[in-house]
């Protein structure tokens, strides 16, 4: 009996963590501030300056214009992706 239960009860509290765990679903404005987070952060530590410096990175500057746009999603998938490649540390969210 008491084997049965402590299945019952494992199994009411997986099925309870499921329909009651944190939400992964981000709205639009916490995919914004995302957006905005991963630029600053390759402003920062990425963009190159002074003479010679090339101009500004194109990839960089698509990618505020999808976060502009709406394009959240596309955005800061972008921006993950430019500061991988730059082996700059990625921001926890």
């Amino acid at each position: 009996m008491r084997r049965t239960t402590c299945l019952i009860v494992l199994f009411a509290v997986t099925i309870a963590s499921f329909g009651a765990g944190p939400s992964f679903a981000q709205n639009d404005e916490q995919k914004a501030a995302r957006c905005a987070q991963l630029g600053a952060t390759f402003d920062r530590y990425g963009a190159r300056r002074g003479e010679g410096s090339g101009g500004p990175n194109l990839i960089r500057v698509g990618a505020g214009l999808d976060c502009d746009k709406g394009r959240y999603d596309q955005g800061i998938k972008t921006l993950e992706d430019l500061l991988k490649r730059n082996w700059i540390t990625i921001p926890p969210a």
